[in-house]
């Protein structure tokens, strides 16, 4: 399909074109001024332009090819799906819109005013018709982590059908079993909608598959630790977020080649930012793209982003599914217990996510931490307090940014950066 056939595949696919070229094109600026500003980018991001600037065409007309070919399009919003089960049903996995102030007027119809903005992002351009990813998705995949996304889902599945896994909320044995169940109950949906048996193989397939993209992520992380940064965290983070969308052997390539050329930065100490510049860690709520605002905020000002302690970031792709099973059963038991090993802030106690904080702060050499808060997340809300004091009792020191997807209190957050950063520097 020519580029210029776009439009008509939008068409088809139901989204409303006057305003989704509003929204490319106020994507294509900011992408300028947050990506294409910056200095001294490791050449390997081209190809990550490359992708931004077909996030809403090549990409889906991929999509749409796989479809044609008799595969299921299976949309998630959260880590919890497990990736590895989707692939063995030779289905395609892929992360929906949720990082934009898009559709508020209309989400807001059907939500609570006060709902985070995350949420409000993934309704709105559902009743919006903005989302082309959603649209070519033959269903969504939900999750129980927080209670707004799980009531939210009851409204979602009015407008697109929507399979809602229970994430249990501690990790004793019994939830350990329920999310074990949770896990085979997803195998069966899966199997239902494709038509494809999930057998041994396939598993191993898809688990082959999505650790070799963990891999190639764990590794990007580890290069982001020398000093100086050899690569930015708008940059890092932007690759975090692309995982999501982009085809998973494609991608772990990709992201393979960039790594490579960092570690010819780390040997020859070539960096994003002077040695001095302040070295940040992020911790908190995930950054769907494109919300860029307060990494664009913290590195205009002369810092660098060494980290994010986030579901986009770190917390994703930490560990590995663990290898040694045999059977379908064995090799379900695996994936169930790496996934649980998220320490989400909707898990009660969470002590582990506390310690990371602090392992992270300390291995990436941290001169500082901001917490990134959305703006009526209760989870990440209430546990701010406990790692703001963790980190004070270690003597990092921690800024609380509170906000949504608006730009309207961009400078009073660069105002708060700014006297953060004189502190720390």
């Amino acid at each position: 399909m020519a580029t210029n056939d776009y439009p008509r595949m939008w068409r088809d696919l139901g989204i409303n074109l006057e305003a989704h070229d509003g929204l490319l094109q106020v994507l294509s600026q900011g992408y300028t001024d947050v990506f294409l500003s910056q200095d001294n980018r490791p050449k390997g991001m081209d190809y990550l332009d490359f992708v931004i600037s077909e996030i809403h065409g090549l990409r889906i007309q991929e999509l749409l090819e796989a479809k044609s070919q008799g595969r299921k399009i299976i949309g998630t919003f959260c880590l919890y799906v497990p990736e590895e089960i989707i692939l063995a049903a030779d289905a395609v996995c892929v992360g929906l819109c949720a990082g934009a102030d898009i559709g508020s007027q209309q989400a807001e119809q059907v939500l609570p005013r006060n709902t985070c903005a995350l949420i409000k992002s993934f309704v709105g351009f559902k009743l919006a018709n903005l989302c082309p990813y959603l649209e070519a998705c033959d269903f969504v995949i939900g999750e129980t982590t927080c209670d707004g996304k799980t009531k939210a889902y009851e409204i979602f599945n009015e407008y697109k059908e929507t399979f809602v896994l229970e994430v249990p909320h501690m990790k004793s044995a019994e939830d350990r079993a329920l999310w074990r169940s949770e896990i085979r109950r997803l195998v069966a949906k899966v199997e239902e909608a494709t038509g494809k048996e999930i057998d041994a193989e396939r598993l191993k397939k898809g688990i082959r598959v999505i650790n070799g993209k963990r891999e190639a992520l764990q590794r990007l992380n580890s290069l982001r630790r020398a000093h100086p940064a050899p690569i930015s965290g708008r940059d890092a983070l932007l690759i975090n977020q692309v995982q999501f969308y982009d085809n998973p052997l494609r991608f772990t390539e990709k992201i393979q080649a960039v790594c490579d050329e960092l570690e010819e930065r780390v040997e020859k100490r070539i960096g994003v930012a002077p040695p001095d510049a302040p070295r940040i860690l992020v911790s908190g709520c995930p950054m769907a793209a494109p919300n860029w605002k307060l990494p664009f905020l913290v590195e205009k000002n002369g810092a660098v982003i060494v980290g994010e302690e986030s579901c986009v970031g770190e917390r994703g792709t930490r560990n590995l599914v663990g290898g040694g099973g045999e059977t379908v059963a064995e090799l379900l038991d695996a994936i169930a217990d790496r996934y649980l090993q998220i320490d989400c802030a909707v898990f009660t106690p969470n002590q582990e996510r506390i310690d990371h904080v602090l392992e992270m702060a300390r291995s990436y050499k941290a001169d500082g931490v901001i917490q990134y808060l959305i703006q009526f997340c209760t989870p990440y809300g209430m546990e701010a307090h406990k790692v703001e004091r963790a980190l004070k009792d270690k003597g990092v020191p921690s800024l609380r940014i509170e906000t949504d997807y608006s730009t309207e209190d961009a400078a009073q957050i660069e105002t708060r950066v700014q006297a953060f950063l004189e502190m720390i520097s």
